[in-house]
């Protein structure tokens, strides 16, 4: 009983719901890593598509967010080679994670453009690409220098949530910084996918001269540490998304969107139509959308598939096993997650195929057995009103 994809336009619109619809999940696991080219490379022009449905993992294992009460949130620090090798132990395609450049020309992971910490009582901040290499790792726990006779000193590492509080970041399990030679270097399997976010700040204007000097020093480490393993970039920064591709031809650029969620200077940011023209123009493989942006705009996803673009999307509603799938069906590419367990394993037991469940195509209501022997439930054939309940689902996308 294979799944079809849904052309956009047989959407319903959202006042059309299926009472008592329902959704069963059966987990199962495929393996992990998908091999994009012989050379490492996963294509770079408009025509490149990802040969399946991809989950990424959001900063690896997940972000931390201080805010949620959901303990997942903050299990493991964001960003680290930690965080990396925990979701590299599920069914994952990609990590995703944010690189900049310290002020002596070291790629580091980190998200925030500061970082905060307090000296007697005082809390200040520092940007992040204001700082050496070795004043950036000296936030947060440290490495043990096994030389010194001492234990190291660390500055204390806080962090400034969306609401504007400055919070201890605390995590259930910690490690140190990490420079993206490092997630090179000791991220395991080699076949897991790096996505590389080239992060700026959205309120300053960089000049191009600035721009190509941060991204030869990531570039330099791509090229001398990735040795086969899959590689592809992004960027909410416009100009910074078009010189990559322009500074190289191996590995595939998306332009990063909130799809028009918040109102920048720069217009190319502001819709997914713009994102769209952008790519096209500068020879761009996909654009990565915020997921409710796609939901509020579904005619877009076929606007992007004629112009042989990829599309993936991010947001906390891809932390939704039913949202996912609703995504699958439209024709997206695939889903930056948090929650990575649970979507992994659900994303394999929506979509990928097996010969038990063609055959049921010819002997309905057959029980169906996993490799293990273990009974599985045949995954479910939708409706247009019944997707349409998947829809209903999410009441954010009502809301907002």
């Amino acid at each position: 009983m294979a799944l079809k994809a849904v052309h956009v336009s047989d959407v319903p619109t959202l006042d059309i719901v299926q009472e008592n619809a329902s959704l069963v999940l059966n987990p199962s696991r495929f393996s992990a890593g998908v091999d994009m080219s012989a050379g490492g490379g996963i294509g770079h022009g408009a025509g490149f598509r990802p040969p399946k449905f991809l989950v990424v993992g959001h900063r690896g294992h997940g972000m931390n967010n201080f805010q949620s009460l959901d303990p997942r949130m903050r299990a493991i620090k964001e960003n680290t080679v930690m965080s990396f090798n925990a979701a590299a132990r599920f069914p994952l395609d990609f990590v995703e994670f944010d690189v900049q450049v310290t002020k002596d020309g070291c790629p580091v992971i980190f998200h925030d453009n500061f970082i905060f910490s307090e000296d007697n009582g005082t809390i200040f901040e520092k940007r992040v690409t204001e700082l050496c290499l070795a004043e950036f790792l000296a936030y947060g726990p440290q490495k043990e220098d096994p030389t010194s006779t001492s234990p190291p000193v660390s500055k204390p590492l806080l962090r400034k949530t969306k609401d504007g509080k400055i919070v201890r970041w605390e995590v259930e399990n910690d490690e140190p910084f990490c420079t993206l030679q490092e997630a090179f270097q000791q991220v395991k399997p080699a076949s897991l996918g790096f996505n590389i976010e080239l992060k700026f700040d959205d309120h300053v204007v960089y000049q191009q001269d600035y721009l190509v000097g941060v991204l030869n020093s990531i570039l330099k480490i791509v090229f001398d540490y990735a040795d086969g393993r899959p590689v592809i970039f992004s960027s909410f920064q416009p100009d910074a998304a078009l010189l990559v591709r322009k500074l190289q031809s191996v590995y595939a650029v998306y332009f990063l969107t909130d799809a028009g969620a918040e109102t920048f200077y720069d217009s190319r940011r502001n819709s997914l139509e713009e994102a769209i023209k952008l790519c096209l123009e500068g020879g761009l493989a996909g654009v990565v959308s915020e997921v409710r942006g796609v939901f509020r705009n579904p005619a877009a996803v076929g606007k992007i598939k004629e112009s042989k673009l990829s599309l993936l999307t991010y947001g906390k509603l891809n932390n939704v096993a039913e949202a996912v799938y609703m995504q699958h069906l439209m024709g997206i590419d695939g889903v930056i997650v948090d929650f990575v367990a649970e979507i992994s394993e659900a994303v394999n037991a929506m979509i990928t195929p097996s010969k038990e469940e063609e055959e049921e195509e010819a002997e309905e209501g057959r029980v169906l057995l996993g490799d293990g022997g273990e009974e599985v439930k045949s995954r479910p054939q939708f409706s247009p009103k019944e997707i349409s309940f998947l829809l209903k689902l999410i009441p954010e996308l009502i809301q907002h």
